[in-house]
């Protein structure tokens, strides 16, 4: 079952976020079972939200690649807050378009 990953992680900043989304390579390397990935800033800090087939594909990218990727970019402070709550609908609005 498709589930929703939504991290708050008020510490890291952009040029972390990119230092990192460099070093794991994700968007030119995805993970299998990874659907969708949207990453901002607001005033709490990075947020990011993910759609993932289901939990353990999620688990195995971040035991695999994102959390070696953020000790090798080094100097990320804090620990993230992370949901993980499975998806009602999972649909692309772009197929529609066109």
């Amino acid at each position: 079952m498709p589930v929703v990953m939504r991290m708050s992680w008020p510490e890291v900043t952009a040029e972390q976020y990119d230092k990192v989304r460099e070093i794991v390579g994700w968007e030119t390397n995805p993970d299998p079972g990874g659907l969708f990935h949207v990453a901002f800033f607001d005033e709490g800090g990075f947020k990011a939200v993910d759609v993932w087939e289901s939990p353990e594909v999620f688990q195995a990218f971040v035991d695999n690649r994102l959390m070696p990727g953020i000790a090798q970019a080094g100097g990320v402070e804090g620990e993230p807050t992370v949901t993980i709550t499975p998806a009602h609908a999972v649909f692309n609005l772009a197929e529609f378009s066109s």
